[in-house]
């Protein structure tokens, strides 16, 4: 059953995706729509908004799930499961930006690739060069595609639909309210970055011994032991260093972006990036997906010879 769902929903993203403009305005509408009920700039305000935002609507479903697979018809919880997955993971939700970006950089427009940059992740692309947008989209695209497609994955492997549910709610709220926002929020988005953390600390580490199984194996591990602290996100860390063993380039690094520059230490092993090294991270995010599914499906068939 879980197979089965993964296929379908990957088969539906692919033939008709949903619009990812519209998820993120309803996502971003009720995170608003708490925060201006729970919010007094406590810590604790913040974990009760959290409870009544995540933790309500999944313990809900995982009843709503329970109930279907002890009393239901199997097709109402393959049902349950495929739209559940549908609305929290999807390829589309970053591909077409990466995608573009790089048929950008493989046609020589260099103010295409800014322009689109800078609508997927935000800041000031104006001074980049072709080298410094790939691997500012290589950064983006290794960190997407897990909160996305493999870690939403994962957690519906563990939990079913709830564990979905789970992870795209949690990262909504770590995004909006966990995110260094002390000015605005005071500590009322601590326990959303925390509780956050705590959910992605298996998941992170599943995507990223993922990235090293299927690319370079020896500096994925060599540069997720060496240089993964050194970013200022932990989880992200640990992709971005993993990714860039796996894939033999050097990701981070300083970079001018509005006006002032950041303070990003180098990741990975090997050359600079560029537009060849784009098409290199589409293939590994496809392997990771395919070997993930390979695993599943031994699983699968263990269970049902047994």
């Amino acid at each position: 059953m879980t197979l089965f769902a993964i296929v379908l929903a990957l088969a539906i993203d692919q033939a008709k995706p949903l619009p990812v403009t519209r998820i993120e305005a309803w996502l971003r509408a009720y995170g608003r729509f708490l925060e201006t009920r729970f919010n007094a700039g406590e810590r604790h305000h913040g974990m009760a908004a959290w409870l009544a935002g995540v933790a309500a609507p999944v313990a809900a479903l995982l009843v709503a799930q329970l109930l279907l697979a002890f009393f239901g018809h199997p097709l109402f919880l393959l049902i349950l499961s495929v739209g559940t997955l549908y609305l929290t993971m999807g390829f589309r939700q970053f591909s077409h930006y990466f995608t573009d970006i790089h048929l950008a950089l493989r046609m020589g427009e260099i103010d295409r690739a800014r322009a689109l940059l800078a609508a997927w992740r935000g800041g000031s692309t104006e001074r980049l060069g072709s080298h410094e947008l790939a691997r500012l989209a290589i950064e983006q695209a290794l960190v997407s595609s897990h909160r996305h497609v493999f870690a939403p994955l994962f957690c519906f492997v563990l939990l079913g639909p709830a564990g979905a549910l789970l992870y795209r709610l949690s990262l909504s709220f770590q995004q909006q309210w966990g995110e260094p926002r002390e000015i605005e929020f005071g500590e009322f988005g601590s326990f959303a970055a925390q509780a956050f953390a705590a959910i992605d600390w298996l998941p992170v580490r599943a995507t990223a011994m993922s990235f090293a199984v299927v690319g370079d194996f020896e500096d994925a591990v060599y540069c997720w032991r060496n240089q993964a602290q050194r970013w200022h996100d932990a989880g992200a860390g640990i992709l971005l260093a993993s990714g860039a063993g796996a894939l033999g380039v050097r990701l981070g690094m300083p970079l001018q972006e509005d006006g002032t520059m950041s303070d990003r230490p180098e990741l990975g092993l090997g050359d600079e990036a560029d537009a060849d090294f784009m098409q290199s991270t589409i293939g590994l995010v496809w392997r990771t997906l395919v070997m993930a599914l390979f695993l599943l499906a031994l699983l699968w068939v263990a269970s049902w010879v047994g």
